[in-house]
């Protein structure tokens, strides 16, 4: 890519070793194209989430200021739209703004006021990230690419400076960070939570005396890699973000907002979903729901060998469309919902796409590999964006399709590419910002354990189906044949010393033990003893180190969905002219 000198002088006199270093370390610049300069500052700031720790919530709030203060940065320009932190109390904060002169060039003071806003505050972001310094060496290169002078640090708007407003705007966002609830000030650390559960080691069997098997469990690793493969000193992570119902969200309110206490202690919790389902650890009570929901899990991961010669349409003429009617509403309907033994819902699929009006071409693949893929793909392994960052590149994806017009809502004129741009993001960032503050702050506050930890402690109780039968227990697992049972004399796995005659064994993933190359080997599925149970994870991750209720994933997915449909007017974007 050619850049003109005087635009590498304006950068100031380290803007051509920047560039020099840049191409040394084969770091690429963003390249100047068709794309509005909305879209390449969040380019490289999903590259920065590709290069950071992996915490959801952390980079939903990322994706949410600075795809605010790029909208700020071009609404305060235009003659009808509406800031949202400048010249507005956020939360506590007030955000003063004695407002500026129209430019004789908007265009290019909102591009200038977009780039310099975006710039500050994602060096401030990522300054300690553990990819700092490719990732601000990449917000350095496209400072350099655009012409900007970076040397030019004034907030004094007044001037009609659009670079010294996009300052502006991206100091007070991080002042506002500073006091929004995410006590950015100490790294997010958490203030007050802490596990009713003693540490697991997975390599260990069982859940290893497990205090209260309705409460979360930390893990403990000789190493441990979290999700974007950075390795997490102690041992044991701490419970990511269960304070982060404290959080200043974006269109939540305080209807939406229940208070509690334990220990002393608030917790503020956005649509409370209510309890999930608990075991009794006395034997007492009803606790098949618990028993159900988690051994739903040890059965679907037999569904894991791509040999077992089953077969899956999925298509869109097999997968998804489900009616709402056959939404379940209650925990018998949920049991119904879900398929136990062979997996999958009771999906409709499409009958005819609806752009082409032609029936669907069958997808037919091996169940194992697209179960396989699936829990790869939302694991969000090394050079993952988060989840939130899944709905940008997605959201992206749309912008980019040819059949697509970027009429808002579908309706009306086609916007420009930075007027769409910047209102999609700050409308998608929203949305996800809440829904990180929603899951989070109810994952926080129900503090419900992961399937590893539930699945072993019930197999350490035993089998709760036949009190006739060896090792029963109320609050045992239920046994099915061919895929729960009990080990029984001359099984393979009855252990040298019998010591494992009347243990619980699973049908499932063998476990990360059986591969030896990643790249290459499958563990397949086998008979093994459930309180070794592995879910589908590399040996130095295993879990997510949050609570298992509710679903980030789930609620992300959703309310990014519903944003995407209403912001192109129809659920099967992109749209086109009819």
């Amino acid at each position: 890519m050619k850049i003109k000198l005087s635009n590498l002088e304006k950068s100031g006199r380290f803007g051509t070793g920047i560039l020099i270093l840049v191409l040394i370390l084969g770091i690429a610049i963003p390249c100047i194209s068709q794309q509005s300069v909305a879209r390449q500052w969040n380019e490289v700031l999903l590259e920065a989430i590709r290069n950071d720790f992996a915490r959801p919530t952390v980079h939903a709030r990322n994706l949410f200021h600075i795809s605010a203060a790029m909208y700020d940065a071009w609404a305060v320009y235009d003659e009808t739209a509406e800031t949202f932190f400048l010249g507005k109390t956020v939360g506590s904060y007030t955000y003063s703004f004695q407002g500026i002169e129209a430019p004789l060039n908007v265009e290019a003071a909102q591009t200038e006021a977009i780039s310099f806003a975006a710039y500050r505050l994602l060096k401030h972001r990522f300054e300690i990230s553990p990819g700092a310094e490719e990732s601000l060496l990449r917000f350095d290169s496209l400072m350099i690419a655009m012409g900007n002078d970076m040397s030019i640090t004034s907030t004094s708007y007044e001037d009609g400076s659009p670079a010294a407003l996009g300052n502006y705007i991206a100091e007070q966002i991080i002042e506002f960070g500073y006091q929004d609830g995410s006590n950015e000030w100490f790294f997010y650390a958490n203030l007050f939570y802490e596990s009713q559960n003693d540490v697991m080691i997975p390599t260990l069997p069982g859940s290893q005396e497990m205090n209260d098997p309705n409460r979360w469990q930390p893990l403990a690793f000789d190493l441990f890699i979290d999700q974007a493969g950075f390795e997490i000193p102690g041992g044991s992570p701490d419970f990511l973000s269960p304070e982060w119902g404290f959080v200043i969200p974006f269109a939540l309110s305080q209807y939406d907002l229940d208070v509690r206490e334990r220990d002393g202690e608030e917790y503020w919790i956005y649509h409370d979903p209510g309890d999930p389902c608990y075991i009794q650890s006395d034997g007492s009570g009803n606790s098949s729901d618990y028993q159900w929901g988690n051994e739903l899990v040890a059965i679907w991961s037999s569904h894991l060998d791509p040999s077992d010669g089953v077969m899956i349409d999925i298509s869109p003429a097999s997968i998804g469309n489900i009616a709402i009617q056959d939404y379940p509403t209650t925990l018998e309907g949920l049991r119904e919902f879900y398929n136990l033994h062979e997996g999958g819902d009771p999906s409709r699929g499409h009958e005819i796409n609806p752009i082409t009006q032609l029936p669907y071409p069958s997808q037919v693949v091996p169940r194992g590999d697209y179960a396989r893929v699936l829990a790869e793909f939302w694991a969000d392994g090394p050079d993952s964006e988060t989840p939130p960052g899944h709905w940008y590149t997605i959201l992206n994806y749309v912008n980019d399709h040819e059949l697509f017009e970027k009429r808002f809502k579908g309706q009306g004129e086609i916007l420009g590419d930075l007027e769409w741009d910047v209102k999609a993001y700050f409308t998608l960032g929203g949305a996800l910002h809440d829904a990180a503050i929603t899951a989070w702050s109810i994952k926080g506050w129900y503090d419900y354990p992961r399937p590893i930890s539930s699945i072993r402690y019930m197999a350490d109780q035993g089998q709760s189906s036949d009190s006739e039968l060896p090792n029963y227990a109320a609050n045992g697992i239920p046994l099915h044949d061919g895929l729960v049972e009990l080990v029984l004399e001359e099984d393979p796995l009855f252990g040298d010393n019998d010591e494992n005659i009347g243990k619980i064994k699973l049908m499932a993933w063998k476990g990360p033990e059986f591969i030896s190359d990643p790249a290459g080997d499958a563990a397949g599925v086998d008979w093994i003893l459930a309180e070794n149970w592995w879910p589908y994870q590399r040996p130095t991750f295993v879990n997510p180190p949050f609570a298992g209720y509710i679903s980030g994933h789930s609620t992300f997915s959703r309310a990014a969905a519903e944003v995407i449909t209403l912001l192109t007017g129809d659920e099967f974007f992109p749209r086109r002219s009819w």
